[in-house]
């Protein structure tokens, strides 16, 4: 009765284990929009607070503060968002030549290129016997053998970037972080610059802290880094509108 629990046991956990891998193989096939929404949500808190924190040194009042942050983080954040698109769309039509010319290479020349997967499969310790039915193995898929090639002739991704969600992102990202300094003076809120500074720099922390979530970094390192980038781009701004108050 035990033995037949374990193996039942075994079973299960190594049908999860595969469950577990074919999501994860999903979900990369789609790829990440990690780099836009870090990127979008750090530039749209210091682009937005520099603002903020120039308009304060200048002793502007406040209705110049909040008419210049809103008209910054749409026109900016739309900007940002354009160009986002514009260079995710650059990258995806070079993967596409890319993909074409490898597969008109494997058309014209087979053999040619089974040689070039063969070194590569090489290249990654394989050797003999192995190396021959691997060789057969992924020439045999052909979407496969150009994705193959791709990565290892190309360093490239294998996964069509997606233009599109790449800049909504980045303009989602852009719109909510750049709301945040200018939260305190839509409220009313006494002392605002003091809780913009407050907002502003909380927001840093926890994008730099999300962000370790894909990297070796600790939480803390990575939340303090990203806290002194955007505090030092403020007080450049706050110092030179100071000059002009």
């Amino acid at each position: 009765m035990i033995l037949t629990l374990l193996r039942a046991f075994g079973r299960a956990r190594r049908k999860v284990g595969r469950d577990e891998v074919a999501g994860r193989l999903v979900r990369s096939g789609h790829g990440s929009h990690l780099r836009d929404f870090v990127y979008g949500g750090i530039d749209g808190a210091v682009t937005t607070f520099a603002i903020v924190a120039g308009v304060e040194g200048a002793g502007l009042e406040t209705r110049v503060i909040i008419a210049l942050g809103i008209a910054n983080v749409l026109a900016d954040g739309f900007s940002m968002a354009a160009g986002d698109y514009s260079a995710t769309k650059a990258d995806l039509d070079e993967l596409r030549r890319l993909r074409a010319l490898e597969e008109r290479r494997i058309d014209a020349a087979p053999a040619s290129e089974r040689d070039d997967l063969r070194e590569i499969l090489r290249g990654k310790g394989l050797s003999g016997e192995t190396l021959e039915s691997a060789t057969e193995a992924i020439a045999a898929h052909r979407d496969k053998w150009v994705e193959m090639m791709l990565v290892e002739g190309y360093g490239l991704s294998p996964v069509d970037p997606d233009p599109l969600r790449a800049a909504l992102a980045t303009f989602v990202a852009f719109l909510a972080a750049g709301l945040v300094p200018l939260a305190p003076f839509l409220l009313g809120l006494p002392d605002p610059f003091l809780w913009s500074i407050l907002a502003t720099g909380s927001v840093f922390a926890c994008i730099g802290a999300l962000k370790s979530r894909w990297s070796l970094t600790p939480w803390w390192v990575s939340a303090t880094e990203t806290l002194l980038i955007g505090g030092a781009a403020a007080a450049i701004a706050y110092i030179v509108g100071s000059l002009f108050e």
